[in-house]
């Protein structure tokens, strides 16, 4: 599951790339999450129909709104108005820690030192696989708040939906969460004049690739690992998709290595493996013989 994870979710930074100038952020948004509430709702439609309680219903709205809404609009509207990929990136990757940090006063999740210092190691290693696209940009100063505020969307999700206990089943949420998206980013594109698609077949190339490896594959994956997980082990998994992102750059678009980006891999999978490697049990003291009492 946690191999699918990384896989998963890191497909969405190379769906971007394949639907990069191809249509607008809002156009492409929009359609990735129709094309999801189609699919999803139609086969809900056919083999579920469980009806679902108003506080339910509203729960998953939110995650919705939080985990998909701000997030993806958070990251992909940054890059547009100019922030580096690299920074946005590398600020997206603070999610680990921030969310270790919330998850101690929420859930009274506690890390151990090991894990802690996996966490400060793993965006070390993030900031090195990004290292190259570090550059100041050109973006204005507000648009360095939008990746934040796409992190903070995620991990508040996160921590809802771990505190919850939900027992909603998880394609049943994923579905209210897409129809959510999808009522929000049609809003968006409606309102700036972008609901009319490319007839471009990469454009819907790339639409397929997100809907079906991105947003069911990587939220499913991130919803079903965070049900049978520590919201520290989980969020840690994110710092293996830069690495992953960039390998498959490399082997999609021919972009380069260097041995910055494959330190960058390596000290990434250092971190993860600290923390989610299992303490060794404490050894045992063996009792004391028992005394016989002085005569």
């Amino acid at each position: 599951m946690r191999t699918g994870f990384v896989l998963m979710w890191s497909s969405g930074f190379v769906g971007a790339a394949l639907a990069a100038g191809t249509a607008s952020t809002a156009t492409t948004l929009m359609w990735r999450c129709l094309v999801a509430t189609v699919l999803i709702g139609g086969w809900w439609w056919l083999t579920r129909r469980r009806a679902l309680g108003l506080r339910e219903l509203g729960f998953q709205v939110v995650i919705g709104l939080l985990s998909q809404c701000v997030y993806l609009s958070g990251i992909f509207w940054s890059v547009d108005f100019g922030v580096p990929s690299g920074t946005a990136a590398l600020i997206a990757a603070l999610q680990p820690i921030v969310a270790t940090v919330l998850g101690q006063f929420v859930l009274g999740e506690h890390a151990s030192k090991a894990q802690w210092l996996g966490l400060a190691i793993g965006l070390g290693g993030v900031a090195l696989v990004v290292g190259g696209d570090l550059s100041g940009g050109n973006a204005p100063a507000f648009a360095y708040a939008l990746p934040v505020l796409a992190m903070l969307g995620l991990v508040a999700a996160t921590l809802l939906e771990r505190r919850s206990g939900s027992t909603v089943e998880l394609a049943d949420g994923l579905a209210i969460q897409c129809v959510t998206s999808a009522v929000v980013f049609t809003a968006v594109a409606a309102a700036s004049g972008q609901l009319v698609p490319p007839a471009s077949g990469s454009f819907w190339f790339a639409i397929g690739w997100v809907v079906l490896l991105s947003t069911f594959g990587g939220y499913g994956f991130y919803w079903l690992n965070l049900r049978r997980g520590s919201v520290t082990s989980v969020s840690s998994l994110l710092y293996l998709t830069p690495p992953t992102t960039m390998l498959a750059a490399f082997l999609l678009f021919d972009e380069t290595l260097d041995v910055r980006g494959l330190l960058g891999v390596a000290v990434c999978a250092l971190a993860v493996f600290l923390v989610l490697r299992k303490p060794r049990p404490a050894e045992k003291v063996p009792p004391e013989p028992a005394r016989c009492p002085a005569s």
